[in-house]
């Protein structure tokens, strides 16, 4: 099917079925509406925007329509259904104008209408502001940040550069309002997510380390973010980019800090665990203290089994869902199948999400098997099916 230039790429359900009202106040940083827009339609949103004449002198609603393929509303004989159907509210630039005028229950336009609609309703609301530093910094401001937040507003700020405060970029502002329309769900839970590889020193600048990226771990936990779960993540050394709206990611890159970690973590009512992590199998026994002279010949290392993770936290954990991973190598899916399900068995899991190492690089083979405590395998044919798969586990 030919992909028209109005089409964006589906890369998540956060969104899926809810409808947004996208609201434009003025301010410069209503040029990057066009992203905003898209992102949302990215999540699978429904989006209605209603646009202040201010911002209108900046950005055109033609060019909004295009990104949203939506009703876009710039004046009162605009379409207002959309206003009492609404999931969440996204104001995105929000100026100080717009802000006072919500708190002081001014109605000079329709996107103040719609926040009243949301205020009575409960509807969830985001707030992005952007402005100069000085006026975000006038205490009247502080005041009215503090007002709206009290009232059960988010309001997200960006960095300070330039001698502003600028809008968050399109990718953090939209799982930042993911999070929070979801967060409002019963099927809330606490998870926690390992990810990455571990290392053991030789001596102190020397070490061994498997391989992982932290993608997987990365990709899992930023889904059942955006769905809003309360989501920690124990990561090891990682390569891949972390999301910067992910709100607590702990680095343990040694396998005894990282499981000290999770002991830690299980003292709390976790209701999940995802172990993405490549944990060492050996360890370095007797790491040397300083350096290592070279050229001293070979070099014998002894190494030793390490504590297996799953294993030890199989009686602090054994009340919550829990998911591991496994990879082995050269051998057949029904023998890899029959591991897994092994695992299981002697570590307490839920479920294993088990590859083959020899598989991963081949993009006509599934991204791995989802097997339950029966023994039952699902095929999971890329990460959004495997995040998808992690998350029913979660939510059933």
């Amino acid at each position: 099917m030919a992909v028209r230039d109005t089409d964006v790429e589906v890369r998540g359900s956060a969104l899926a079925g809810r409808r947004v009202v996208l609201g434009v106040s003025g301010g410069i940083a209503a040029v990057d509406t066009v992203r905003v827009a898209r992102e949302l339609r990215r999540q699978g949103a429904e989006i209605t925007v209603i646009m202040t004449a201010a911002a209108q002198r900046i950005i055109t609603p033609l060019a909004v329509r295009w990104a949203t393929q939506g009703e876009v509303i710039t004046d009162w004989d605009g379409d207002m259904e959309a206003l009492s159907t609404a999931d969440g509210v996204l104001v995105v630039p929000t100026t100080r104008d717009t802000l006072a005028s919500y708190l002081h229950g001014l109605q000079n336009g329709p996107l103040l209408m719609a926040l009243s609609v949301a205020r009575s309703r409960g509807t969830p609301v985001m707030m992005v502001p952007s402005m100069h530093i000085d006026l975000a910094n006038d205490p009247i401001t502080s005041d009215l940040v503090d007002r709206a937040r009290a009232e059960g507003i988010d309001v997200l700020w960006g960095e300070e550069a330039e001698g502003k405060r600028k809008t968050p970029n399109h990718e953090t502002t939209v799982a930042t309002f993911c999070h929070l329309v979801n967060s409002k769900k019963p099927l809330r839970k606490s998870i926690v997510v390992t990810l990455g590889a571990t290392r053991s020193p030789i001596d102190d600048v020397r070490f061994i380390q498997n391989y992982s990226s932290g993608t997987t771990g990365f990709a899992v936990a930023n889904d059942l973010h955006m769905h809003g779960h309360d989501v920690t993540c124990v990561a090891g050394i990682t390569t891949a980019t972390q999301p910067e709206w992910l709100p607590l990611v702990i680095r343990a890159v040694e396998p005894k800090q990282m499981l000290d970690e999770l002991k830690a973590l299980s003292k709390d009512k976790i209701d999940a665990w995802i172990h993405a992590a490549a944990v060492l199998d050996y360890v370095v026994d007797s790491p040397a203290e300083g350096k290592i002279a070279s050229q001293q010949g070979g070099l014998d290392v002894n190494l030793v089994e390490s504590e297996k993770h799953i294993v030890a936290l199989k009686e602090p954990c054994k009340d919550a869902v829990r998911i591991g991973f496994k990879l082995e190598s050269g051998i057949k899916q029904k023998d890899l199948i029959y591991r897994a399900k092994a695992q299981i068995e002697k570590a307490g899991m839920t479920a294993v999400i088990a590859n083959r190492l020899e598989d991963l690089s081949d993009e006509n083979k599934p991204r791995g098997y989802l097997v339950d405590a029966y023994g039952s395998h699902f095929i999971l044919e890329d990460e959004e099916k495997m995040c998808d798969a992690i998350r029913t586990f979660i939510e059933r």
